[in-house]
């Protein structure tokens, strides 16, 4: 029996493994808060080695945090520092990796570990300004005509932008929200709009923030210009539905393949094996 419970078993990691690989793991924003809570440590365990090495974060990076959605507590300081104690971590895995490495992978372990430490935290960064593209990008369609109908209802641009960002929720609705907040304060509608164009760098909404700059300096009408920003945004996001469709086919194939056929295969070899052992036991002992 022990060989049928082998092969049930690798049959069943395989179908676990071809499943997880083929059903799209859903977006959470847990996955992103444990990826802040490391940041953090990062950040809190580098903040030394910054002080003592004086090291610069570049022009970029600021932006980058931005468009990552700005995560609470997390600065240029705080992210230059989780760089250098990643770099460090990625130096001491590098060298424990290295010792027991053949020949030239030692050193080319050693001299990757700080490298890939170093460019983590920028890694997440990236990650979590395309989570919020693609967020974004869903949520603007409809957005686009309630706001569409709230500036017809005659309010300003930026009461607009406030009266949508409370009754909706979401990436754009929070940032919208923002951008009515800060208007109310008294900053002005232009500025507030470059921010929210910086924290969502995307061609759609930098339309519609050339569209509310229009509106504000000329007196643009802005009704038809969010309707067809509305119309535009849903055949953007229906040709990459058909594209992400179309990309998906081909890395199915291989997993049902390599993984999902194989594991139903050793699913039939295992009750074949259980019924040939368990026979064979019997009449083994019968005589």
């Amino acid at each position: 029996m022990s060989l049928a419970v082998a092969l049930a078993f690798v049959a069943g990691a395989c179908g676990m493994l071809g499943l997880a690989w083929v059903v799209p793991e859903p977006r959470r924003r847990g996955n992103s808060a444990r990826g802040a809570r490391v940041m953090h440590a990062l950040a809190r365990a580098g903040t030394v080695l910054r002080r003592a090495s004086g090291a610069r974060a570049p022009r970029s990076l600021g932006q980058r945090i931005a468009a990552a959605g700005a995560p609470p507590g997390l600065g240029v300081r705080e992210v230059v520092a989780a760089k250098l104690a990643a770099a460090v971590g990625g130096a001491a895995i590098g060298a424990l990796l290295a010792a027991g490495a053949p020949g030239r992978l030692g050193m080319l372990l050693v001299a990757v570990g700080p490298a890939a430490g170093f460019l983590a935290p920028d890694w997440w960064l990236r990650l979590r300004a395309a989570e919020r593209a693609r967020a974004a990008r869903r949520e603007l369609p409809p957005l686009l005509d309630l706001l569409r109908v709230t500036v017809d209802a005659g309010l300003a641009p930026g009461a607009a932008l406030t009266t949508v960002g409370e009754r909706a929720s979401g990436v754009v609705a929070r940032e919208w929200g923002t951008v009515g907040r800060e208007v109310a304060l008294g900053i002005p509608l232009a500025e507030a709009l470059a921010a929210l164009e910086l924290r969502l760098p995307i061609a759609e909404v930098s339309a519609l923030v050339a569209a509310l700059d229009r509106a504000t300096r000329h007196g643009a009408p802005l009704g038809e210009t969010l309707a067809a920003q509305a119309r535009d945004a849903r055949l953007t996001r229906r040709r990459q539905i058909e594209e992400e469709a179309a990309r998906a086919g081909p890395k199915i194939q291989p997993v049902v393949a390599l993984l999902l056929v194989p594991s139903v295969l050793l699913l039939v070899a295992a009750a074949l094996a259980a019924a040939l052992l368990g026979g064979g036991g019997s009449a083994i002992g019968a005589g």
